[in-house]
């Protein structure tokens, strides 16, 4: 009888799943940079909240550039209401990292009312 021959050794490069390395520890001020899972579902839940509230702003803005001509008032009532949307946007993702909501990042949620009275009354 020969002699079992041992399994070949596997290169260094190559994941062995019989001996994992060990992790790595994240070194504090390095180029690693992790993230808790809190963080990363609050960046997420507030990128949606925002993008779906400023859709709502924007079809509001949309709306009333449709409008007729002749019923200005609606036009800008519509733009308004769209803007105010845009605010409640900024304020809700600020709310959901915890930061004050009223702060000087509201002005980014007037922008889409403001350019649709702009394109209303042009």
């Amino acid at each position: 009888m020969s002699a079992p021959t041992p399994p070949p050794r596997r290169a260094r490069h190559l994941l062995d799943p019989d001996n994992p390395r060990p992790a790595r520890p994240v070194r504090p001020g390095g180029s690693q940079r992790s993230m808790s899972i809190d963080v990363v579902q609050r960046y997420v839940l507030s990128v949606l909240a925002a993008t779906t509230i400023l859709h709502m702003s924007a079809g509001l803005v949309i709306a009333g550039l449709v409008i007729d001509d002749e019923n200005r008032t609606s036009q800008v009532g519509l733009c308004v209401l769209g803007g105010a949307f845009g605010v409640m946007a900024v304020a809700a993702a600020l709310a959901i990292h915890r930061k004050n909501p009223l702060s000087p990042w509201l002005l980014l949620g007037t922008i889409p009312g403001i350019v649709g009275v702009w394109l209303a009354l042009t």
